[in-house]
């Protein structure tokens, strides 16, 4: 299909403010039909879940609907759909979890290559339990995370392997299924940190081979609201800290406390407009998000295109590598500009990007960049446009920017 931008764009108010956002892998604009949910759930008799009033009915239907909406994103069981606030808190509620099981001997795997999220909950909880962890690296001259090396990394001793689905600093998209494959065959776990790569194109849980993945809707035009699926046998020997009263059931054991009713109602309308991105799709709303973020990937595929195009035409531009297989993402320098006094000029001019780190700590430790400031990043979405791409890079080519 021919992706229909300017009736894309038309559902997010915010972009009326004229900004350029590209940064997206730090969280998108909101699309208005999710503020209407939002604000909707807001203005109607919704109580804490109860089965004897229909307020109390409503807040149960707002939850069993977020859960049903993430597990048709990602292709989930809807019954091993935890919901929470963020995906890091989730990381900790499952790590703290699996690691009750960790002795001395056990060895975790974790990637340089990840967002902190996804690395630091397990470095800690294995050094508390006087487990072993183990690094795989990524290339430095490609931006790839190889999956070879996993058959060297796992072996019996294995108790889960945490990666990424995509880099939120360079968009790499490593080899899932066959880390996945590696670390089955040891008996280990995978858990998947999916928060880049779900906004950018169709996700099997299945056949990535993850074991637990999580993701952020505040990523893909939802609130700030987060979940982490498995299947409910997965759940199911896991005994999280609780509240002595509090349900004691998969997967409403894992979510301490009473959840945002509201915020939840965002969720499901979140995804129910990722589900409307292609006009012409038909059937299920599975279906009909596999189609929808078909052609927004496609769509991203060609502004990343156009944008590692012109910015190798400026020769103050440093990219930091990537493969070709990636999510729409770009760090970069400029020649003798800070990472941060280039994203604030760019800011002045109406240009949103992103400096630092990015959370992507050991990434630009590997790299020695992160004491001197990290990269910017240029992250698109589905709401970007061409004419943004080249905005961003007329004003690099600006001689206060690039020369």
């Amino acid at each position: 299909m021919t992706f229909e931008i300017d009736r894309v764009r038309a559902a997010y108010p915010a972009l009326r403010e004229g900004f350029v956002h590209l940064d997206g892998a730090g969280g998108t604009q909101v699309a208005g039909p999710v503020a209407d949910a939002v604000a909707g759930a807001m203005r109607t008799a919704v109580a804490n879940r109860a089965t004897g009033h229909e307020p109390g009915r409503r807040a149960y239907e707002l939850v069993a609907g977020a859960r049903a909406a993430v597990a048709d994103l990602v292709g989930a069981d809807p019954a091993g759909v935890v919901l929470g606030p963020s995906a890091t808190a989730l990381t900790w509620t499952v790590a703290r979890a699996l690691a009750g099981a960790w002795r001395p001997g056990d060895e975790v795997v974790v990637s340089r290559l990840d967002h902190d999220a996804n690395v630091r909950p397990w470095v800690l909880l294995a050094e508390a339990a006087g487990a072993t962890v183990r690094w795989a690296e990524f290339d430095r001259e490609t931006g790839e995370l190889p999956a070879g090396q996993y058959a060297d990394l796992v072996n019996e001793r294995t108790r889960l392997v945490a990666v990424t689905a995509a880099s939120n600093a360079v968009g790499t998209r490593p080899d899932v299924p066959a880390i996945a494959a590696a670390a089955h065959a040891v008996g280990a776990p995978v858990y998947v940190d999916g928060v880049h790569a779900a906004p950018h194109g169709p996700t099997d849980v299945t056949a990535l081979g993850a074991d637990f993945y999580v993701t952020s809707a505040y990523k893909w035009a939802g609130p700030h609201l987060a979940a982490v699926v498995a299947e409910p046998d997965r759940w199911a020997p896991l005994r999280p800290e609780k509240l002595i009263p509090s349900p004691d059931g998969v997967p409403d054991r894992f979510e301490a406390g009473t959840p945002s009713f509201a915020l939840l109602a965002g969720v499901t309308a979140a995804v129910d407009h990722l589900a409307g991105l292609d006009p012409a799709a038909s059937g299920d709303r599975r279906a009909r998000l596999r189609a929808g973020l078909a052609a927004a990937q496609g769509h991203e595929e060609m502004l990343l295109d156009r944008l590692l195009t012109g910015l190798g035409k400026l020769p103050a531009i440093t990219v930091l590598p990537a493969p070709a297989d990636r999510c729409p993402t770009v760090s970069f320098r400029v020649a003798g500009r800070s990472p941060a006094d280039t994203a604030a000029e760019l800011g002045r001019r109406g240009i949103c990007v992103s400096a630092g780190d990015y959370y992507a700590y050991e990434y630009f430790t590997a790299l020695g960049l992160r004491d001197s400031g990290g990269g910017v990043r240029a992250s698109l979405y589905h709401y970007n446009t061409a004419d943004e791409v080249d905005r961003l890079l007329d004003e690099l080519d600006r001689g206060t920017m690039a020369r």
